[in-house]
Order: C-alpha cells, then structure tokens, then sequence
C-alpha cells in the first residue's frame, strides 16, 4: 500500500492531468484479467481488452499524427486536437497488455487482489520509462519480496552508475550535438559527429534510465530483468536487437511475432512478419514517419542477414562490428530528425553532397574540447570496466583494497552528478516522450 501511494505521487507530481488515465489502465486491466480467467468466452474479452488498451494508447498518442495525414492527403482542413500525451503511457499499457494476454494463455494467474495489481502497474522506478516489466516476472515479489542489505547495496551503485550514464555521458554529449548542429561552420566531420552524438547520448540516455529503475527495484526487494547488453559491441544488427531495448523486442517477438507464425512459415510470410513487427516498433516510438522509417530500416536489414549474408557476418566479426555500428549510426539519424526532408538535408551533408568543407575550424575546436568526454563513453560503451574489474575482484589482495574503495567511489560519483545537475540547464529526457 506504502509502494502504491508512494508510486501515484511520483507520477502525480509530473503528470497532474492525466493521472486518471494510468488509474483507468489499472482498474480496467484488473477487471480484464479477472474476467479472461473466468469467462468461458476468453477470446471475446481478450479482443475487448486488446481494443480498449490500444484504443486509449492511439487516442492519446496518433490522433494528431492520423489528422495531419489525412489533411496531407486529401487536401482537408481538420483541426489537430493538440492532445497532451500522458507521460509513459506506451510503457504501462504494454505491461497491462502482456498480464492480460499471459492470463488467457495460462502463463499466469489473475491477481484477485487490486491493490497488489496496481502496485505492478504503477511502480514508479519503471512507471515512466521502462523497462516493461512482465508481471509474472514480478508476480511473487508483489507480495513477499526479501529485502537485504546487498541487495539494497547494489541497488544504490546500480543507481548511480545509471544516474551517471545520463547526466555526465549522455547530457553532455547531447550538448555536442546541438552545438554542432547550429555551428556557423557546419562540415561534414561535423555531421558525423553528430550522428555518433546522437547515438551515444541515447543509448546512455536511456540505458542509464533501465540501470536506475533496475536500482531501484532492488533496493525495494525487485529484480527487474535487464534492458540493455552492451548493443553498441554487436557484431549484426541481429545481435544488437538481442542487445538493446531487450524488453520491448522480446514484447514484440512473445506477443506479436510468434502469434503471427514466427519463422516457421514461408519465406513470404516471414518476410511479412518481419515487417509488421518493425513497423509497429518504430510506430511504438513516436506518431511521426521518420520512426516508422526507422522500424522499416531495420526489418530490411534483418532480413538481408537472414537470407544474404548473415554467414558471412558471423565469418568475418571484425567487419561485422564495423558494418554494425555504421548502420546504428544511419539509424540514429533516421530516429532523430524531425521530419523527411531534414533527414535527406542531413544524409547530404553526411556523405559530401552538402557543399560543405570536410572539415572547420569550429567543428574542430569543438570536437576537441568534447574529446575527453567522447573517449570515455566509447570506453564506457563497452564491457571493458566491468571485466577488468571483476578479474580484479577475484584477486584476493585487490579484492580487499577495491571493496574499502569502491563506497568511496559511489559517494564521489554522486557529489559529481549532483554538481553537474546544478550548475547545468541541459537536462532532457529522451523517452519520456513515449
């Protein structure tokens, strides 16, 4: 009851509004659950559910989008509603959404209690930006979670590191990308700065969110699953989607992919499946078309690995390590712009078709000064820290020394950040948005 009121606050103090929509998803989503696991017409309830939840979501979140479309098309003059989306609202109602369809499959049963199922939906540490948490991952701590000082230890350096992740690497290298983007003179190096920028500040961005949510549920006795496995080392883009967002592309292949047939059916039909789940992954990410580009981009490629050359990735790492990031760069791109033509803008003064120098003055004080920064999170990017010092650890002289110093650590981390988050106004946050 304690973690429940404690969770609505938090979100209350950030979305005041629109808080009866996250207390309607809980409400209705219990009432779902109970009735899929009582009803002799399970189907009837669960396709009423599916529609009720994605109804809300779409309301919400693509009305505007279908409008403007449909004013583009048809040469009409609908006015937007200008429809406020309620913060996280593609995450909790994806959560309820996967209990409601694990209850009709049997994979759980239905939480008779409403105060332990609205404790799940709402738990703030992953209420606003994920990861989705699956309830039968959670379903037992609910209601007889171990609490322990380890845990709750761990809790708090995984918070910091996650803290850490988002104001020193990823705000900081958000800055880089703005100043380049604006820059008096703009060059091509310059550009693909930007686009390493962009994917450096999200994955830390919201790695740094999962990493603090999944501290945080452990010092409440939770273990949520993790979200990210160092994508940016993949060596395809089939094993950076192992990597990345692991929660919302496990969603897709458990509750979309697999339903529709998976990999055991035609080539055709795998194809098909293929693009359905990438264009609603790139649709779940925002009511624009540069996502839904972004979704497609990668199913193609996923595709040409599975059926081209995926052998010869796994033949050659090296390259294929190379031939990933380049096109998680490209991505990033697509991801980032606000519209079609500023991405073919970008793309052109990425690859010289900009008229732009290779290389400016500006473009190259900057870089230098974001040098230090840029270096440690391609290190950070990168199991290499967590290796080293886990072998470490199992040395029992460093392990002593490294144990007495590693509190220190913490504290000095967190004074920094604190200090940073003060004294800096650039603080954006990148999926809250969906």
């Amino acid at each position: 009851m304690v973690l429940l009121i404690s969770s609505l606050i938090f979100y209350f103090y950030g979305e005041q509004i629109h808080i009866w929509i996250l207390l309607l998803s809980c409400f209705m989503n219990y009432l779902f659950g109970r009735m899929v696991e009582k009803s002799k017409n399970k189907k009837l309830i669960l396709i009423l559910a599916v529609t009720m939840n994605l109804g809300l979501l779409g309301y919400f979140k693509y009305t505007d989008f279908f409008i403007t479309n449909i004013n583009t098309i048809f040469q009409s003059d609908i006015s937007l509603l200008r429809i406020v989306m309620p913060i996280g609202i593609s995450f909790f109602t994806f959560q309820t959404l996967s209990y409601v369809v694990d209850v009709y499959r049997g994979t759980v049963k239905a939480n008779k209690h409403f105060l332990d199922f609205a404790t799940y939906v709402c738990l703030f540490p992953q209420l606003v930006a994920g990861p989705i948490v699956r309830y039968k991952d959670v379903a037992e701590e609910l209601n007889s979670r171990k609490h322990s000082i380890s845990d709750f230890e761990r809790g708090i350096s995984r918070f910091v590191i996650g803290l850490a992740k988002k104001v020193l690497l990823a705000n900081v290298i958000g800055e880089l990308s703005v100043i380049l983007l604006e820059a008096n003179q703009p060059s091509i190096i310059g550009f693909w700065v930007i686009a390493l920028s962009y994917t450096l500040q999200i994955y830390f961005d919201f790695s740094g969110y999962s990493d603090m949510a999944i501290g945080l549920g452990n010092m409440f006795g939770f273990h949520f699953l993790e979200n990210f496995n160092y994508p940016l080392i993949a060596k395809s883009i089939t094993d950076f989607w192992r990597r990345w967002h692991i929660s919302l592309s496990s969603w897709f292949r458990d509750y979309v992919y697999i339903p529709l047939g998976g990999n055991r059916v035609s080539t055709l039909k795998w194809i098909r499946n293929i693009l359905v789940v990438w264009f609603l992954t790139g649709f779940w990410h925002g009511a624009a078309w540069n996502f839904i580009i972004w979704g497609l981009y990668f199913a193609i490629l996923l595709v040409l690995e599975k059926k081209v050359y995926g052998k010869f990735l796994e033949k050659h790492k090296v390259f294929g390590h190379f031939y990933t990031v380049f096109l998680i760069l490209i991505s990033f791109v697509i991801f980032n712009v606000n519209s079609i033509a500023d991405g073919i803008t970008f793309f052109k003064n990425m690859f010289g078709l900009g008229s732009l120098p290779f290389i400016s003055l500006e473009t190259s004080y900057y870089i230098r000064s974001y040098i230090v920064v840029l270096v440690i999170a391609f290190i950070a990017a990168t199991p290499i820290f967590t290796n080293l010092f886990d072998k470490l650890k199992q040395k029992k002289g460093f392990k002593i020394v490294l144990n007495g110093i590693e509190p220190f650590y913490y504290v000095i981390l967190l004074f920094i950040v604190t200090a940073f988050l003060i004294d800096s106004s650039f603080n954006p946050f990148l999926y809250f948005r969906f």
